[in-house]
């Protein structure tokens, strides 16, 4: 925590550029008062989802859910996606480069964004239904297992009893004698593929008895994130940091059940939902360092914020069962995959098993992160975004791993699947654009808010009019005036600064062309 005269000198800082700009601005009003305002900028709209970016055997599947869900295919095929990355979990990675170590799990993080009623949730569920069926044949499974361990264990007793008896009578001979009593069989676990409100203890034992890795769904993403950012909960998101990676290892600082619990490789898939309003206003305070630097936020690589369906109409059908039994046996593939049966490689130095890229899939990447790194080494990309962006290192070739394998695919990944993973980069980058440019676009919006009641307001006023009132959102001081700034900026509203022999108040009215 910064001292507390660190923290009031950085707001008299603050405050004298924000006077400056504002005397600049008064400087200027003379010819603002007759210039035509400009238009308030618009959010950007992002790429639609293209079908092609999918796999085969889930193409026809996504485009049949989201025709009966009536839904952006987005949500559906990010949720799908994601899903599978977390079954093969860290079993298998890619090594992105001809001869380096670098290796890349695919499990990864996404987040779908939608207005309440656009089939977020459900879109979510029916995505992850095939993960559902496998959980439902895991318990299946570990429910004979149970069956066979109490068997299993009533002759452990036995044996144990008359182990005791005969140790009992080799000691009353001989002190010294050498006694061996058997070990108790080890209860078997059950495979688990998805967890919803799992804390940090919850979530390390799953992962204790799942170690290639587990889902985490939530149904609102910016729940968890606000949690995380709290002092309190360091040691969870640093838990939550290490996942993503998927590949270190993770030890707790507290006691859990009586034992210290170490996990060799923390492997966390995330996927859920995000409000479009609260996803902004979390974003504005994290581009502006208040929540986090760590870049917790940027791990969200499969961030889709897909504009909403405009037309809507009533289909009632059965699903195509075709499409879906295809894409739930393209699950199944995938769950049922071992290194050896698709032709994973090992070295010396590391036990992880991975494929590399194929000849041209490496060229093809190659050629696509040299133009990202020149990007990211530039200074044009802002660092929110730049850190976004830079989590794409794992995400593409996550996902062509992912897109050669739950096709079937053996041996290194193929070329059609690289390049449909770097295809899924232009894609994914105009979604985040969208995400990060609704920091500027809440300006816009509360700037909106302003012009339209502006007439409730007297001819002159100050930022702390427009507070006191407390409109909808423009609550939020900081808010209401970077909505000032804004239309000042855009010709709307003339600054005036008026030194009242102390701190100067900076006065607003609308330009002549804004009052016509």
């Amino acid at each position: 925590m910064k001292p507390a005269i660190d923290v009031y000198t950085s707001r008299l800082d603050e405050d004298a550029a924000r006077d400056l700009a504002a005397t600049m601005r008064n400087a200027e009003s003379m010819q603002a008062r007759d210039a035509e305002p400009r238009p308030l900028p618009d959010a950007p709209s992002p790429m639609a989802f293209d079908m092609a970016l999918l796999p085969g055997s889930l193409r026809p599947w996504v485009d049949d859910m989201a025709e009966r869900l009536q839904c952006p295919p987005d949500l559906l095929a990010v949720s799908a996606v994601v899903g599978a990355g977390s079954i093969l979990g860290n079993r298998i990675g890619v090594r992105p480069q001809e001869n380096s170590d670098w290796t890349e799990c695919p499990n990864l993080w996404g987040m779908i964004v939608g207005r309440p009623g656009t089939m977020k949730s459900p879109a979510m569920n029916q995505a992850l239904a095939p993960l559902r069926r496998l959980q439902v044949q895991a318990r299946d499974v570990h429910a004979e297992s149970m069956k066979s361990h109490a068997k299993a264990m009533e002759s452990h007793e036995l044996r144990a009893k008359a182990a005791k008896v005969s140790a009992t009578r080799a000691l009353t001979k001989n002190a010294a004698a050498s006694i061996e009593l058997p070990d108790a069989p080890d209860a078997p676990t059950l495979r688990r593929y998805i967890a919803n409100d799992s804390n940090i203890a919850s979530l390390g034992e799953l992962l204790r008895q799942n170690p290639n890795g587990i889902l985490v769904e939530r149904d609102e993403l910016v729940g968890l994130l606000r949690g995380l950012d709290q002092e309190d909960r360091a040691e969870e998101r640093a838990f939550y940091l290490t996942g993503w990676n998927g590949r270190d290892g993770y030890t707790f600082d507290r006691i859990m059940r009586g034992l210290d619990l170490h996990i060799p490789k923390v492997t966390l898939s995330v996927i859920g939902g995000a409000q479009p309003g609260r996803i902004a206003e979390y974003l504005r305070h994290a581009v502006r360092g208040t929540a986090g630097d760590d870049g917790l936020m940027q791990r969200f690589s499969l961030l889709v914020w897909p504009d909403h369906r405009g037309d809507w109409k009533d289909v009632d059908r059965w699903p195509d069962s075709t499409a879906r039994n295809r894409a739930f046996a393209a699950f199944d593939h995938l769950d049922k995959i071992t290194p050896d049966n698709i032709g994973g490689q090992r070295d010396p130095f590391d036990a992880s098993p991975y494929l590399r890229l194929s000849p041209g899939g490496l060229v093809a990447f190659r050629e696509w992160r040299t133009k990202l790194e020149r990007r990211l080494h530039g200074d044009e990309l802002h660092p929110a975004m730049a850190s976004h962006l830079s989590k794409y290192r794992k995400a593409i070739p996550a996902l062509a791993l992912i897109m050669h394998l739950i096709d079937g695919g053996t041996g290194p990944v193929s070329e059609d699947a690289t390049i449909q993973a770097l295809a899924w980069s232009e894609y994914l980058e105009s979604h985040a654009v969208r995400a990060y440019a609704s920091v500027t676009n809440s300006t816009a919006s509360a700037a909106r808010s302003i012009l339209k009641r502006i007439g409730e307001l007297p001819e002159q006023f100050t930022a702390r009019d427009v507070y006191r009132n407390q409109w909808s959102g423009l609550t939020d001081r900081e808010m209401v005036r970077d909505a000032l700034d804004m239309l000042g900026d855009y010709g709307h509203l003339i600054p005036d600064v008026h030194d009242t022999g102390g701190r100067p108040t900076v006065v607003y009215r609308l330009t002549t062309r804004a009052r016509t």
